[in-house]
């Protein structure tokens, strides 16, 4: 059963991304506000799949990939950037912190679970 952390501050998206997910079968969402919020949950929790935004208060997605990937306990989850930018630099800089994937927004509902299912034995 595959934990998914959705990591977005808008409470909009986070249901959007997480009805979405409730069609992957078992899977678990768990909810965080921003990178602070994730880096707690991720201490607390096992989680398979990370999906962050990159535009946050307190703490952004970029941030919390390089954190994620200097940690020895979490640097091997996969993580999935999600969106608005639709630009290059953005999206080079994600894959280069350590991100497995990259989603614009608005979010297509097969490409999402496609993309989150490729992680999942």
């Amino acid at each position: 059963m595959p934990n998914i952390l959705v990591v977005e501050d808008s409470p909009t998206m986070r249901q959007l991304i997480g009805f979405a997910i409730k069609r992957i079968p078992e899977s678990r969402i768990i909810e965080a506000t921003d990178g602070v919020d994730a880096l707690k949950k991720l201490a607390s929790e096992k989680i398979d799949v990370i999906l962050a935004d990159i535009n946050m208060p307190v703490m952004d997605g970029l941030k919390l990939v390089s954190l994620v990937r200097e940690n020895p306990s979490y640097k091997n989850i996969p993580i999935i950037m999600i969106t608005t930018e639709g630009a290059e630099e953005d999206r080079k800089k994600a894959l280069a912190l350590g991100a497995n994937a990259y989603l614009t927004k608005p979010i297509q509902t097969q490409e999402l679970m496609k993309l989150v299912t490729s992680f999942f034995p």
